[in-house]
């Protein structure tokens, strides 16, 4: 009975996109591990930017430092 857990940021994931992500980590688990979709369990938490850190930095401020950099 695996059990996966997504965490993206908060920032407008679409219904059809987290839609896309349950089939597509459903299918990855049916085709390598064998596992039953029936028992596949896939559970998707959105983070809010200042709940979430890389780098040292909260996400938005890490993602401003990427920009200015490139």
């Amino acid at each position: 009975m695996p059990y996966v857990n997504i965490k993206i940021t908060r920032e407008g994931a679409t219904p059809e996109q987290k839609a896309a992500l349950i089939k597509g980590v459903t299918d990855l688990l049916v085709t390598v591990l064998d596992k039953s979709p029936a028992t596949t369990f896939v559970v998707i938490d959105e983070v809010a930017f200042e709940d979430w850190g890389v780098g040292g930095l909260p996400v938005d401020e890490y993602r401003k430092q990427l920009k200015a950099k490139g």
